[in-house]
């Protein structure tokens, strides 16, 4: 991609955020793309070779550009005894839905794995989330001919990745539904997405793309005159029918639970609709990511198959009621029309 300009990749400045853990599917990917926006292959949680047949499918579905989003592998300090006091009160949760507890480890998702898949695969972005990689990391994915963009939730992290030579920064308010993409992980309160885009503007003239809360074609047009490039948008996705949402996910978008940020599904502090697990857990939840996040992850997976919406995270971002049960491409070319005449307004 030409650094600097976003024009290649779509034409409509919308994005489809990459959703980790079911939400996102080559379908909606391909979709988004289509209607002239980008799509993306969320590679979180996926083994390489998910991740490859997912790129596959994408193509096979469309020929327009698209990217790949990887977790930056940040270890950040756990508390051992902090997370085997989590896991022994978990022990009801396990009792409820028949499973047992998992292990509280550490990975790195396969970190240098699909580091090579997309160097061999060459999508036209790789995105990071949690973190940025080094300069080196950075220039070697450029010189493939692959942008590089990274998530940032601070003026300081944004620093950090311009420092180390990105094409873009995805500037994620706490409006945000799913994980916030801090660097650190700390208790600070995340900063709105408007604030974040003038904070973020003040140290770099690299290309921003907003996320966080933007659920409508006037949502975008803000965005873009707040000085964005483009807007990325999760939660109002997650009720079309490409998306890989879990009807119980789906039934909770539906009703008008409050959001939360906790730390009780995966130890790492994330945007869901308020609902059993968050009110019995939060508390007590450690941080330690992913820890956490393998220790409630065949929980999860048994209140997903069950449908009970109580025992499962619900990602969602602030403005979730907005979310419409209509085909990706339409909203993206609904939202596109109301761009270009808010433009010209």
């Amino acid at each position: 991609m030409v650094a600097g300009s976003l024009d290649p990749l779509m034409k409509v400045p919308i994005i489809g955020a990459p959703l980790s853990g079911g939400a996102s599917t080559p379908a909606l990917a391909a979709a988004v793309c289509e209607a002239g926006g980008f799509g993306f292959v969320a590679a979180g949680y996926k083994s390489v070779a998910d991740v490859a047949r997912d790129i596959a499918k994408v193509r096979a579905k469309t020929q327009r550009p698209f990217g790949v989003n990887i977790f930056f592998p940040t270890r950040l300090e756990a508390d051992e005894e902090a997370l085997s006091a989590y896991a022994e009160l978990l022990a009801t949760e396990a009792e409820r839905y028949g499973v047992a507890v998992g292990a509280a480890r550490w990975s790195d998702d396969e970190w240098e794995g699909k580091l090579e898949l997309v160097a061999r695969e060459r999508p036209a972005v790789v995105s990071f989330t949690f973190g940025c990689p080094d300069a080196q990391v950075v220039s070697w994915l450029r010189g493939c001919d692959i942008g590089v963009w990274c998530t940032v939730t601070t003026r300081g992290e944004a620093q950090t990745a311009a420092a180390a030579g990105v094409d873009v920064l995805v500037v994620q308010g706490g409006e945000a539904g799913g994980h916030q993409s801090s660097f650190d992980d700390g208790d600070a309160m995340p900063i709105g997405l408007l604030s974040l885009l003038q904070l973020v503007r003040r140290v770099t003239d690299l290309p921003l793309i907003a996320a966080g809360g933007i659920a409508s074609g006037a949502g975008v047009a803000a965005a873009v005159a707040a000085g964005a490039s483009a807007a990325q948008v999760g939660s109002a996705l997650m009720l079309t029918p490409e998306a890989g949402t879990s009807e119980a996910h789906r039934a909770a978008f539906a009703a008008d639970a409050p959001t939360a940020l906790t730390r009780a599904f995966t130890g790492r502090r994330a945007r869901g609709i308020v609902n059993r697990f968050m009110h019995d857990h939060d508390a007590a939840a450690p941080k330690g990511y992913p820890q956490v996040h393998h220790l409630t992850a065949p929980l999860r997976a048994a209140a997903r198959a069950a449908g009970d919406a109580g025992g499962i995270n619900l990602w969602a971002g602030q403005a979730y009621r907005l979310a419409e049960a209509a085909p990706a491409a339409e909203i993206v070319e609904r939202w596109g029309a109301e761009v270009r005449a808010a433009r010209r307004r």
